[in-house]
């Protein structure tokens, strides 16, 4: 894999997760179904193709998890602050 693919890849799987969660918990009002979601399609993929990530894939994968979390996070502080639409 290419560096550049790799770095890439790293930020557009980051902005996605975090994007996706984000909308995930606005629209279903929970914070952390998001990234229990993310955990089972990810390992539901792995295990249906019977792929073992290599370790540029995991850290993607990772990467991809990180921003799920991320949104959680951001969702759950912003209603603390008393955002009322989240």
């Amino acid at each position: 894999m290419d560096l550049l693919q790799f770095m890439v890849s790293i930020v557009l799987f980051a902005v996605l997760g975090f994007g996706i969660g984000f909308i995930i918990n606005m629209i279903l009002r929970t914070t952390w179904l998001p990234v229990v979601l993310v955990g089972g399609v990810v390992v539901g993929a792995l295990v249906y193709k019977k792929i073992v990530p290599g370790p540029w894939d995991a850290i993607i994968l990772g990467c991809g998890m990180a921003g799920t979390v991320l949104s959680g996070w951001t969702i759950q502080t912003l209603r603390k602050k008393g955002y009322r639409m989240f």
